[in-house]
């Protein structure tokens, strides 16, 4: 059974960091893809970025170029979320989600999700 838990949600003012943790289990493997969203209240999630196991290919949504970064640690079949930066307009509950296959940006591509993790970003 795939299961995806985000941690490492939280407060932070303008400027800080923060690092999320996807910790997945039954996606590990060759194939898949692991990706980032977000999304506020009343809008669609937005594409943060994703990772292929194999390859470790990355690609990022263009909001967070720059700020953001996305790494893997396979013995733990944990992705992480980098943060840095962080601006009041972050703020919104980020979930990882898996499929397989390639990298792709839309939401509706990925198959299982996790709970998602609150992050917020004081002025």
């Amino acid at each position: 059974q795939k299961q995806l838990v985000e941690s490492g949600g939280g407060s932070v003012p303008t400027g800080g960091s923060l690092r999320l943790s996807c910790a997945t289990s039954g996606v590990g493997f060759s194939g898949y893809a692991v990706g980032w969203f977000r999304q506020i209240v009343g809008k669609e999630r937005e594409f943060l970025g994703a990772i292929t196991w194999s390859w470790g290919s990355i690609s990022y949504g263009d909001s967070v170029k720059g700020r953001f970064t996305i790494s893997k640690e396979s013995a733990k079949q944990t992705v992480y979320l980098q943060m840095n930066d962080l601006k009041p307009e972050d703020t919104a509950v980020y979930y990882c989600a898996t499929r397989v296959g390639g990298i792709r940006t839309a939401s509706t591509e990925y198959d299982y999700w996790g709970q998602g993790t609150q992050v917020t970003v004081s002025s």
